[in-house]
């Protein structure tokens, strides 16, 4: 089907012309939705007469969320050439990759990282783009708003198939290897509004007094609410760094309705002052998701913030919903046991759980999680061999190993490679994590297997403390003991300042188990 965007939008556009569609907190910038409509007009126009990007041609973006928000779906999807989204915080090198990878025609990137990344880019051939005011001394880069002056505000009037022809590409968040590139219709994005509108809790949360803040990159997960906030006239609120302090001062200025975190960031706000200083009390929902939260710590911030959680379960390969676990089921769930699950597959979503050969398994029975759905992209880019090995007939084979109940709420049990074997046990880091972290002096922690003579594999548990608390490692081994059992509980604990994160927050366990298996021939047992 063929969809002309900017026509779409610009519908929106007359429903809610004087309302605030988008605040770039930062950056102070204040758009209602005529402006934002004629805005992104002039931004696809100025790529296509301007920086002459047209259909094949590939843009990346290396942005903060306030700048990164004027380049996103609302823009890419009223041009014809991929807009591709990276992470910000990723490093340089991950970036260089990137770019060498894709070879994009023009780099848009934040001021402040032309003297580093400059000389680079220049090296594969591609115009750099600056967000922000140049610097006097530079050579070669071009000024975003320079390239605006006169560019005409107009329809775009480019029509593109909505279910083939791939407009944004997105690399996945690396937590278990190299990141890959991922490739989406405009169909897929509108696959995460449709499902938003069709659960009757989300649908009922968005609406035009929503007042959606970003505090999560909006180059991954973050990002798919922006659609869905804009066409039911809401307001998409911007913030660059993952400060819960500044979030704190912007809930309470902008009157937040609505935000994104990982549970890192929510176990974080459980311990910090300011979330007692300021008024959270627009607040209505606060989905969780990206990572599980552990049921003892979100038990705590329903106490301190109401029932006002939501979590998500999805993945950049899946550009929707995959299961919700809604307020609703946040009442119960303490008794029935499914505070520990990802919630039940999301309207549009099919799902089933398959053994080593791909065969369906009983209720109740771990296999891996595939999905399949309109929000399921087709393949990754130039990846033909990631392609045929992670997606079967429509299936992602996501990676995940899981368990349906006989209600049909999906258990998270692991991923793949966090399986530890030892002594002929599987034991799943997820959930000895999940019982460290019930310990009230525990912040996070990230379980691995590690060489053992005797075990083969031997649980061992890296651990943050809360700060001012203090607790002897023995005691976490007995606490996991009593929760778990002898033989999933951790051999040996250390204590530690901090682990390692990824730019989207997950903790990376595979960074703490390359730092006991670097020296070995295999890296399992």
């Amino acid at each position: 089907m063929k969809l002309n965007f900017a026509r779409v939008m610009g519908q929106a556009a007359l429903c809610y012309a004087n309302q605030d569609a988008l605040v770039n907190i930062e950056r102070n910038r204040r758009y209602t939705f005529r402006e934002l409509h004629l805005l992104t007009n002039r931004i696809a126009n100025m790529m296509r007469t301007r920086l002459n990007l047209r259909r094949g041609d590939v843009s990346l973006c290396i942005l903060e969320n306030d700048n990164l928000s004027l380049m996103h779906a609302w823009t890419a999807f009223k041009g014809d050439a991929v807009v591709a989204h990276t992470n910000f915080r990723d490093s340089i090198d991950e970036h260089r990759w990137q770019v060498e990878f894709i070879r994009p025609k023009v780099v848009f990137i934040e001021t402040a990282l032309l003297e580093r990344y400059g000389d680079m880019l220049h090296q594969y051939g591609t115009t750099v783009v600056c967000m922000d005011p140049l610097p006097a001394a530079h050579e070669g880069a071009l000024y975003f708003w320079d390239l605006l002056e006169g560019v005409s505000d107009t329809d775009p009037d480019i029509e593109s198939d909505t279910q083939t022809d791939i407009l944004i590409y997105r690399f996945t968040g690396g937590t278990t290897g190299k990141s890959k590139c991922a490739q989406y219709t405009i169909d897929n994005w509108l696959a995460a509004r449709d499902s938003m509108y069709a659960d009757s809790e989300q649908s009922a949360a968005l609406n035009d007094k929503t007042r959606y803040l970003h505090i999560a990159p909006i180059s991954h997960g973050s990002g798919l609410s922006l659609l869905p906030t804009l066409f039911r006239g809401g307001c998409t609120v911007t913030q660059n760094a993952a400060d819960l302090k500044a979030w704190c001062r912007n809930v309470e200025a902008e009157k937040i309705t609505t935000c994104l975190m990982v549970p890192t960031l929510v176990n974080w706000l459980l311990d910090l002052p300011e979330a007692s200083r300021h008024d959270l009390s627009s607040l209505q929902t606060l989905y969780y998701g990206a990572a599980p939260m552990s049921p003892a710590k979100l038990k705590q911030a329903q106490e301190r913030f109401g029932n006002i959680f939501f979590q998500l379960y999805g993945s950049t390969e899946c550009a929707q919903a995959v299961c919700t676990l809604t307020k609703t089921d946040h009442l119960t769930a303490v008794e029935t046991g499914r505070l520990a699950s990802a919630g039940r597959p999301a309207i549009g979503i099919e799902m089933k759980i398959v053994d080593e050969a791909g065969n369906e398994v009983p209720i109740g029975s771990t296999g891996e999680i595939w999905l399949r759905g309109r929000g399921t992209i087709s393949g990754y880019y130039k990846n033909p061999e990631g392609t045929a090995s992670e997606f079967a007939n429509g299936f992602w084979k996501s990676g995940d190993l899981g368990y349906l109940d006989e209600a049909g709420y999906l258990f998270i049990v692991d991923r793949k490679k966090d399986m530890i074997i030892t002594g002929g046990f599987n034991v799943y880091a997820v959930e000895v994590e999940g019982a460290l972290n019930a310990h009230p002096a525990v912040s996070m922690s990230a379980v691995v297997g590690v060489p053992d003579d005797k075990w083969g594999e031997a649980v061992h548990a890296e651990v943050v403390l809360k700060p001012g608390a203090s607790v002897d490692t023995d005691a976490l081994i007995e606490h996991a003991k009593e929760r778990l059992g002898r033989f999933k509980a951790p051999k040996t604990v250390k204590i530690v300042e901090a682990l390692p994160v990824s730019a989207v927050g997950k903790v990376l366990r595979r960074q703490v188990r390359e730092k006991y298996w670097s020296d070995q021939m295999r890296r399992v047992s």
